[in-house]
Order: C-alpha cells, then structure tokens, then sequence
C-alpha cells in the first residue's frame, strides 16, 4: 500500500491546498497535497502539543536544538523554529512528499533556522544532542513504528532533554506512556485535552 501519509513516496492524485493558520501566536501560509496527514487545517493533536509545550515551558525561551519526528508538512517544527528563531531545528519524515512541502512551507513562511530531510525515524539522524524531540507519531503505521519513535529517543538526547508526544487514549496511550516509563524511567501526562494526551519523559543520567 502506497497511497497512505506513512509511505516513502504516496501513490497519489495530486491536489494542491493553500491554506493560513495562527500557530504559537504567528501566522503561517501552508501548501497542503493528498498524501499527507492532515491537509485541509493542523489537526488538534498538534495544536495540543504546541500548547502544552508552550504551557508545560519547555520550550521556555528556546534557543537549544529540537527534532521533529514525523513531522508531515511542517506544522509542528515550523511552528517552533518561527516562535525560537535562535533555535536549532530538525524535521524527518519517511514521506518525500510532505518534505517537499515542509521545505515550501519553511520558504513560504520565511524560516531560516529549520533543517528538513528524509528519514525513516532515526535512521539518518545523526545528532546525538538534542535538548527536545517532539512527534505526533503515524498511528496508522502501526505500534511497531510507534514505539521505534519512543525507544530511539533517548541515545538522540543530552542529559535532561525530553521527548514529547500527543497520542489519542483510544489510539493507544496507555501503551505509549508504559514504553516511555520502561525506555526513560518516567512519564508524565503534562496535558490532555477531547482524548488526546501530551506524554513527556526526560532523560535522567
């Protein structure tokens, strides 16, 4: 199957969408296509990590280095190397698509400080540095994926850097916040919101 956002390259009809949203207090242009999660508006997950992150502080005053993991079109790492210009940011998908639309979308939105390239999780990721990895992880590429995203977190962060995610209860919180307790020790529940839960762990020595 070929046709789905968690694809190398979706086997798809293309359809172009532009489209503004406020996010973290700015205005973003987006340019959406099929084949990508959440085309039409930044879904409520995300919305809710960013809020969250913004609320929780951490990203207080940000100016350290942030991966993306999963990162679609760009909503979610635009939205924080917009609001942290001193920040660093990295963005990887799996989807070449969404990449090319993350990159249009930084260019459209006139971001500087975010690299976006291909990567199947942590595969190309080469910093081991990280103070924050953030993802909205593909559900719909099953638990195995999933849990890839929360197990290969830590050997990518520095000492108190934390990975944060948004999963749906229904979509298997429970057993993502199990994961993260076992992978890092501890788990926090820094927010929920309608069914979604904002996980985040921290890298302890």
């Amino acid at each position: 199957m070929t046709n789905y956002y968690y694809s190398e390259n979706p086997d798809v009809k293309h359809q172009i969408r532009d489209w503004n949203f406020e996010l973290m207090g700015n205005q973003f242009q987006f340019e959406t296509d099929n084949g990508v999660f959440s085309k039409h508006t930044v879904d409520f997950g995300s919305r809710t990590l960013l809020n969250a992150l913004e609320k929780s502080q951490t990203l207080s005053d940000f100016h350290g280095k942030l991966l993306d993991v999963g990162c679609g079109y760009g909503p979610l790492g635009l939205a924080i190397a917009k609001k942290y210009p001193q920040a660093k940011v990295e963005m990887v998908d799996v989807n070449n698509l969404a990449l090319e639309l993350a990159k249009k979308n930084a260019q459209l939105n006139q971001i500087q400080n975010a690299v976006i390239y291909q990567s199947n999780v942590y595969d190309q990721v080469q910093a081991h540095d990280f103070d924050a990895i953030i993802s909205n992880p593909p559900i719909r590429a099953g638990k195995k994926i999933v849990h890839q995203i929360l197990s290969g977190a830590t050997e990518h962060l520095v000492e108190n850097g934390t990975l944060t995610i948004v999963i749906q209860k229904k979509q298997g919180a429970a057993s993502a916040k199990k994961k993260m307790e076992e992978v890092f020790g501890n788990c926090q529940l820094i927010m929920r919101n309608k069914g979604y839960q904002i996980l985040q762990s921290m890298k302890e020595n």
